[in-house]
């Protein structure tokens, strides 16, 4: 494995464009729901991590291998977000995590590792876009370059659906989030 392109939906309480990443991530109800990913450039396959889904082995070593490129757009989103998942769910037990493959000492962690993966290795579609005088969303990017495949036009709606919380009516149960199992369809959407 040479590259993994990565992109990741998840969830929290936390506004992320008043509170930034870092707090996003951190929140107490911060979780990824779904990971996306194509390793070399092949097929596309999405974890769904809400339905208990797991992210494999290898794709775990990869997120921490400076030797495999990590592309996402915006990318340091993805990298905060899966460090927080890899603290929360994998630290301990995988035999990279001696490995030094966290970076930031800000926070203490488990056995005295560092709380986010390094970022040497990530790469930004972001960056290269602005670098490039593009759009910096992936919709206008998509539209200037003419793209057969773009981001669903549905899609700000699934995110502020599934990934934001919503205010409680009678109408929804007073329920203050939309889980999958809310909107089986609309999720299957939001999966594609």
């Amino acid at each position: 494995m040479k590259s993994i392109s990565i992109d990741v939906e998840s969830y929290s309480s936390a506004d992320l464009a008043r509170s930034g990443v870092f707090r996003y991530a951190e929140s107490p109800d911060f979780e990824i729901l779904l990971f996306g990913y194509s390793v070399d450039g092949g097929d596309v396959n999405v974890i769904d991590l809400a339905n208990g889904e797991e992210i494999p082995a290898d794709i775990i070593a990869a997120l921490t291998d400076e030797n495999v490129e990590k592309w996402a757009h915006n990318s340091t989103f993805e990298r905060i977000c899966l460090s927080r998942y890899i603290r929360d769910n994998i630290v301990g037990d995988a035999p990279w995590a001696s490995r030094g493959a966290y970076y930031n000492t800000e926070i203490g962690t488990p056995k005295g590792l560092h709380p986010y993966i390094n970022p040497r290795s990530w790469r930004c579609s972001m960056v290269w876009s602005a670098y490039m005088g593009l759009p910096l969303s992936l919709e206008g990017v998509g539209a200037v370059l003419k793209l057969e495949e773009r981001k669903l036009r549905g899609g700000k709606e699934l995110i502020r659906y599934f990934c934001q919380p919503c205010k409680p009516t009678k109408a929804n149960g007073s329920r203050t989030r939309n889980l999958p199992s809310h909107a089986p369809e609309k999720w299957e959407a939001f999966k594609a």
